[in-house]
């Protein structure tokens, strides 16, 4: 039985998370799973977008194992693995420069001054441009990659118009991306090397302050598109800016994180 389980909560451009050192597997991950939705509502608990947890990993300086704030397990999250990146530099489980495992694959981060990490995202698959999907009341232009996790983007002029919400949600649950559903990024351009973005995330089932791997994929969209040229400033729901740039045929997602605070977590975070 869990009684407390210490805890830092960390943000990376408005998306936050609650982030534990299991390095020791003190405690099985798959009861604390269980908790999540919990621990992660506001209000009632710790809140946040998301709960990683650290473990080993045989080839890697760690494995993380994320969630969202639903309880379901993701495969990547861009904002998620800066903070994690940060979370293990500062308590020593790895070195500045490092990586880390996760379902959709090995990643490399560097921690920078100030807080600032830049992270090298999976390399993208299942790029669409282009495509057309029926919707109730009419069809819209959208185009789809995968950058670690499933993303559509949708370009659009007026993005404080956009009922991100409801057509978030719609095109989430769409039988065109069933089973595992998709992320939902509306995009603008706004520069030669710059775009805003506006992003419904799955598992959270809200529009978010701010998504990296939604923004890594609304920016390479953009570059392929020849909308914006690399690297292109994502300005994200809460003001703040994430870099995106190729290296080659990498792709690297940068921005700042912030530690908020250390805790410790009780059952009556949970046993509600």
């Amino acid at each position: 039985m869990i009684r407390a389980i210490p805890f830092a909560k960390l943000t990376g451009s408005g998306n936050d998370f609650i982030l534990i050192d299991n390095m020791t597997e003190g405690f099985p991950v798959d009861q604390l799973r269980e908790m999540v939705p919990k621990v992660c509502s506001r209000a009632l608990s710790v809140g946040a977008d998301g709960l990683i947890v650290l473990v080993p990993s045989k080839d890697a300086h760690f494995r993380w194992r994320f969630f969202n704030s639903d309880g379901s397990e993701a495969e990547m999250c861009g904002n998620g693995g800066r903070c994690a990146a940060r979370f293990a530099y500062e308590r020593g489980i790895a070195p500045q420069r490092l990586t880390f495992a996760t379902l959709a694959g090995e990643l490399e981060a560097e921690v920078k001054e100030g807080g600032v990490v830049k992270l090298q995202l999976t390399p993208p698959k299942g790029l669409k441009l282009g495509q057309r999907l029926s919707l109730e009341g009419g069809e819209l232009d959208y185009s789809f990659v995968d950058t670690g996790v499933p993303h559509v983007v949708i370009w659009v002029d007026d993005l404080d118009g956009v009922q991100v919400k409801e057509l978030g949600r719609a095109i989430r649950f769409h039988p065109d991306f069933s089973p595992a559903g998709t992320n939902v990024n509306f995009a603008s351009v706004t520069g030669k090397n710059s775009i805003s973005i506006r992003t419904y995330e799955r598992g959270v089932e809200d529009e978010t302050l701010a998504c990296g791997t939604g923004s890594t994929a609304a920016a390479y969209i953009g570059i392929k598109q020849q909308l914006v040229e690399p690297p292109v400033k994502v300005t994200t729901r809460s003001g703040e800016v994430l870099l995106v740039s190729l290296e080659g045929d990498r792709l690297f997602l940068e921005g700042g994180t912030r530690w908020v605070y250390d805790g410790v977590m009780h059952t009556e975070a949970w046993e509600w």
